[in-house]
């Protein structure tokens, strides 16, 4: 599961040769997405027949768009049959000509499309229809079966019109023994809530003592700082992402009393949206396992102190440092900006002096929050002391088709309209034992490889 294809119509492009991505859990597909896009290339390089619906244009709609195009998803048009695709061909066009939403290599075949009239084709080469997960149900239950926890926010009524708001109810989790968690999926309500919703974020309240339990004994460093009561962040969520499922030797710990605190960003969207509630589901481990190691989600802030400083017209860079102080797996990368974000990375500068980059997100767009996940066998493992840099790009020029107004100055804020640069990456800490064991089982796999 932590390694599912990238079904995604979406318009962030991640780099980095070792990087899988997970977004929502797509459907499967007969033929993989790489053979699709050479039959067409194949196809149009071998005629000069323009491209067809059901030839061509169906199968990358299947293959990246669906996923979110479909009735009750996220996303604003429903993108299933020939008439619906053809009723958006202009839009379709525009947004992948723009890549605000291209299918990578197949932005050509889209754009010939709609060029030489959206023609539908011969429908005995359209592929068969394909099945698409149910927003109203929990993606991660088909590997793990129905949610072993589902706590709710409490009802919030979004009016039709007005400013941004931000929910921040305390909900009792009911939790009354110990339970590490494997896996948790936070789910808006459908079929408004996903499109209110701008994000989720869960803080965990729960005694921990002076010092979070179940850490790494080189990590015991980290603590919930001035509030003993936190267990720290639970999950963040937002739209492109579906939820998180931990690596076999890692998890969360919930302790009774839990309670979590919540922070939803809710936006008007013309239409008043009643009484709306964001679930939370969790998968446990079975009881009484304990995982080797506790996974910290880590908000790494790339402007220092949350200071951004992005005049009118200009583009801007901004860099932060974070040392790790023990030796650590990095599990994902997802960057959060808004409309003028452009760009993200992360790299590592080792206690040896050398520099890798890790992540590079070179076309980030501010309504696709997507969390790439790396491969197990790639999942960057970093010594004691190793420097994590992180850089953030924004374009407040006109150049910029997602920016609302080139003219104005812009710090730090929460609304959409204001900027923020910060990047959400999941830390698993080692015992330093356990951290050479999976450096030299790593470097005798790249050995053997044939």
């Amino acid at each position: 599961m932590k390694k599912l294809n990238f079904a995604l119509c979406i318009a962030t492009v991640a780099t980095a040769s070792t990087l899988a991505a997970q977004g929502n859990p797509g459907p499967t597909f007969k033929t993989p997405v790489a053979t699709v896009a050479a039959n067409i290339a194949a196809r149009n390089a071998a005629t000069d027949d323009p491209p067809t619906w059901a030839h061509d244009v169906a199968r990358i709609m299947q293959n990246k768009c669906q996923v979110c195009h479909t009735p009750g998803s996220i996303a604003p048009m429903v993108l299933v049959t020939y008439e619906d695709a053809k009723k958006f061909a202009d839009k379709i066009k525009q947004r992948v000509a723009t890549r605000r939403m291209p299918p990578d290599t197949e932005i050509k075949t889209i754009v010939n499309w709609v060029d030489a009239g959206a023609p539908q084709g011969d429908m005995k080469d359209a592929p068969p229809p394909i099945t698409l997960p149910d927003p109203a149900k929990w993606q991660f239950a088909d590997k793990f079966g129905a949610p072993d926890l589902i706590v709710k926010s409490r009802p919030y009524t979004v009016g039709p019109t007005g400013q941004d708001k931000w929910w921040r109810p305390e909900t009792d989790m009911g939790v009354t023994e110990e339970r590490w968690v494997r896996a948790i999926e936070i789910k808006p309500s459908v079929p408004l809530g996903k499109r209110v919703v701008h994000h989720v974020l869960t803080t965990l309240e729960q005694d921990e003592g002076p010092m979070l339990q179940g850490l790494a004994s080189t990590a015991m460093d980290h603590t919930p700082g001035a509030r003993p009561m936190s267990g720290g962040l639970f999950m963040e969520w937002a739209l492109g992402k579906q939820g998180e499922i931990y690596n076999e030797d890692a998890g969360k710990l919930l302790l009774p009393g839990a309670k979590i605190r919540w922070e939803v960003h809710y936006y008007a969207i013309g239409k008043e949206v009643p009484n709306d509630q964001v679930e939370i589901g969790v998968w446990y481990y079975p009881k009484g396992y304990k995982p080797k190691n506790r996974t910290i989600l880590n908000m790494f802030n790339v402007a220092a102190g949350s200071e951004l400083d992005i005049p009118p017209g200009q583009k801007t860079v901004t860099q932060n440092y974070i040392t790790l102080k023990a030796p650590a797996r990095i599990e994902n990368f997802q960057p959060h900006m808004h409309m003028r974000g452009k760009a993200a990375m992360m790299e590592a500068v080792y206690p040896d002096g050398k520099r890798e980059v890790l992540s590079y997100v070179n076309n980030f767009q501010w309504n696709w929050h997507v969390n790439y996940i790396y491969a197990d066998n790639v999942a960057p493992l970093l010594p004691k002391g190793t420097m994590l840099v992180f850089t953030a790009w924004h374009d407040n020029t006109k150049e910029n088709p997602n920016n609302p107004d080139p003219e104005q100055w812009i710090g730090w804020g929460d609304r959409t309209v204001d900027e923020m640069a910060h990047v959400w990456v999941d830390v698993t800490y080692l015992e330093q034992d356990d951290f050479d064991k999976k450096v030299a089982d790593r470097k005798k796999a790249a050995q053997i490889k044939p």
